[in-house]
């Protein structure tokens, strides 16, 4: 996919983010051009009201005033059109493409309501669609409706759906699914886990037993990616560290930034985990999971505010 239609519905699903960030700092354009002591506090209040943190966003102001002086930068108009490689830098994180780059097996873990049905369907249709051999393991039990909804997914993309009846130990699914991986020669397998609290030790003692057994049975490397809707904003990074703390997270997917003013928690989540963003999430369609561009991000984020 090329990416001009990708550039344009991620420009479209941050808008929310967009008017509000770029309110703020139109409002701090409006007063004039001077680089004073309240331009600056206004320019890191914008990017903490996008929800970014206040260390991400004193530490961005700081490296622009540094900027500012270094290259004698004109005016706020100048400093805010080098906003975009700021909030680049932040955000760029270093590793592979768990879902690209050779033969896994993914955990798909977060608290309910996230999004990870959705995304293991809209993973496995554009891995399918790439000539990749995926099979999906339904291990939400707890969950009837995820079972049907990734049966209905693995319709559509022709990948084999391996599930159990509702109420049924996740973990016998598991191992079902990595046995019938083995015997189709899949380099692919997505496991769909139950929605869970962070809180609750019960549930993710559980997750590590899940875990336990796709590292025992699986035939590729086991990695576990929390996926974390982008509306829960700041909550969304206590379900991080505890996820983390639980499972050795491997890397990170964000949906639903479409729903949302506060796009900036993108920036919250990569600075505290240091994981990989995999995927971000910018609406419903098969489409609107794509691989996480920071430059690409960070374009739309500020858009055309000078």
């Amino acid at each position: 996919m090329s990416e001009a239609p990708w550039y344009k519905r991620l420009g479209s699903g941050l808008s929310r983010t967009r008017e509000q960030l770029g309110g703020s700092i139109n409002v701090l354009l409006k007063r004039g051009p001077q680089l004073d002591e309240e331009f600056w506090d206004g320019l890191e209040e914008a990017l903490i009201r996008a929800d970014m943190g206040g260390l991400a966003a004193s530490e961005m102001i700081d490296r622009l005033r540094k900027v500012a002086s270094r290259e004698a930068l004109a005016d706020a108009a100048a400093v805010v059109s080098r906003l975009v490689d700021e909030i680049a830098t932040e955000v760029a994180t270093a590793g592979t493409d768990l879902f690209a780059d050779g033969p896994v097996c993914v955990l798909m873990v977060g608290v309910n309501g996230t999004g990870k049905t959705t995304s293991v369907g809209k993973l496995a249709a554009a891995a399918a669609a790439a000539g990749r051999t995926v099979v999906i393991g339904s291990a939400d039990t707890f969950r009837a409706a995820a079972i049907e909804q990734l049966r209905v997914w693995g319709e559509r993309a022709g990948v084999r759906v391996v599930e159990r009846p509702h109420g049924s130990d996740p973990a016998a699914v598991v191992y079902d699914t990595l046995t019938e991986a083995r015997s189709i020669g899949a380099d692919l397998i997505l496991i769909d886990t139950a929605g869970r609290l962070h809180t609750s030790t019960d549930l993710m003692a559980e997750l590590q037993k899940v875990k336990r057994v796709a590292e025992r049975e699986s035939p590729f490397p086991v990695r576990s990616v929390l996926v974390v809707d982008a509306t829960t904003g700041q909550n969304g990074l206590v379900q991080a560290r505890e996820f983390d703390r639980a499972l050795e997270l491997d890397g990170v997917i964000l949906t639903k930034l479409d729903g949302t003013a506060k796009g900036g928690i993108l920036v919250a989540v990569v600075r505290e985990l240091g994981l990989p963003l995999l995927r971000i999430g910018v609406g419903e369609d098969i489409d609107d999971l794509e691989p996480f561009d920071p430059d690409a991000f960070a374009r739309a984020l500020v858009g055309d505010l000078v």
